[in-house]
């Protein structure tokens, strides 16, 4: 048996969602058009002919309600029959919406079943929040000093002001290249000179050294000032040893193997948006000489944001960071990963902030 099934993750209320799903003007918004058929009540005809995966318009029939956590429907398409069920589950962010199809007489072959999938994925996860923050929206009394929200909007507002991660990274730049210019700097410095041994006009005297205030008494006569330790013997001018480069090793190290392979890089960009989100896409490549077995992508979102679907790479949510995982990236290859995220922000385009390997990605 063949079934096709999906779910996702909304920030809405589980009677907003019911609406959008036993309303007529909101399913053809978000799914497809449907008629009522005339004189049988709860059958719609919804017109899914020209849609991926379905053969023609689907007649269908509800078997089962209850508001707002259950809707069982029959459908007939040209004669194959299948059962229909949507489940809405309240949850801390808002609610879940599954929804289960199972043939009961005839079957999708695989490419059918894989484009219907898609296409009630594609439906679930970007079109139906589109229309849910729509009907939200139009429910919110923008006159709030006067009389308040007619409804309240199931998402928390960010509690701080929105750091753009673009800024740190101009800085962490500025300083990188500070950094880097001092350690040139500092690796080309001259290193101090050597001493050069001073001639005496005489040899090394064999009694006591005079004390400074003998020292000062006897400062008319030519003598060689006294040193702290023994001085060396002199040595003519002309037998003066003169500085090479070789009396110092230099400064700049050897390398002592192959150049390390080039970092991964990624880049940002939004795919597309709504009112509360967006799709993000980050494209990962390698541009170095051997594949890379281990790589990770770190997404940070804003604070109550939510990820409804990702596609393209493993993910894992701690707190505000998505970390993306994957398979081994060839060299000279690229991965490119997509994931729909619920904003609060309305106006919300982007993430805080992309890093791939902890370096900045490039979009922001």
């Amino acid at each position: 048996m063949i079934e096709i099934g999906a779910h996702v993750d909304l920030s809405h209320p589980s009677d907003r969602v019911w609406l959008a799903l036993t309303d007529r003007e909101l399913l053809g918004r978000w799914f497809a058009e449907a008629d009522m058929v005339e004189g049988v009540p709860d059958r719609l005809l919804v017109h899914t002919a020209d849609l991926p995966g379905f053969d023609a318009d689907v007649e269908v029939e509800v078997t089962e309600r209850q508001v707002p956590e259950l809707l069982a429907l029959r459908c007939d398409e040209a004669g194959r029959l299948s059962e229909l069920t949507c489940t809405v589950t309240a949850t801390r962010e808002g609610s879940r919406l599954a929804v289960r199809e199972v043939p009961t007489h005839g079957a999708w072959s695989d490419e059918q079943r894989d484009a219907r999938e898609q296409q009630l994925r594609q439906a679930l996860t970007v079109r139906l929040p589109a229309i849910l923050d729509w009907l939200a929206f139009q429910q919110v009394d923008l006159r709030r000093g006067e009389a308040g929200l007619t409804t309240e909007l199931p998402v928390i507002a960010a509690t701080g002001p929105v750091r753009r991660r673009r800024r740190r990274a101009v800085v962490a730049g500025l300083v990188g290249v500070v950094l880097a210019a001092g350690t040139a700097a500092w690796l080309t410095l001259p290193g101090e000179p050597d001493q050069v041994a001073t001639p005496t006009s005489s040899p090394t005297p064999t009694t006591p050294e005079p004390s400074l205030v003998e020292a000062a008494a006897t400062s008319g006569q030519p003598k060689a000032t006294p040193s702290v330790r023994p001085s060396r013997t002199a040595t003519p001018t002309s037998a003066r040893p003169t500085r090479t480069p070789s009396a110092k090793p230099s400064p700049t190290p050897t390398p002592t193997g192959p150049p390390p392979p080039p970092p991964l890089v990624a880049r940002y960009d939004t795919a597309s948006s709504r009112l509360f989100g967006y799709t993000g896409e980050v494209v990962v490549d390698n541009p170095g000489p051997a594949p890379v077995e281990q790589w990770v992508v770190v997404v940070t979102l804003a604070e109550g944001s939510s990820v409804d679907d990702v596609d393209g790479a493993d993910s894992s949510r701690d707190g505000q960071a998505l970390t993306f995982t994957g398979e081994a990236l060839p060299a000279g290859g690229s991965r490119t990963i997509r994931f729909d995220v619920r904003d609060s922000r309305p106006k919300a385009r982007e993430p805080e902030g992309c890093t791939v390997g902890g370096n900045p990605c490039a979009g922001f």
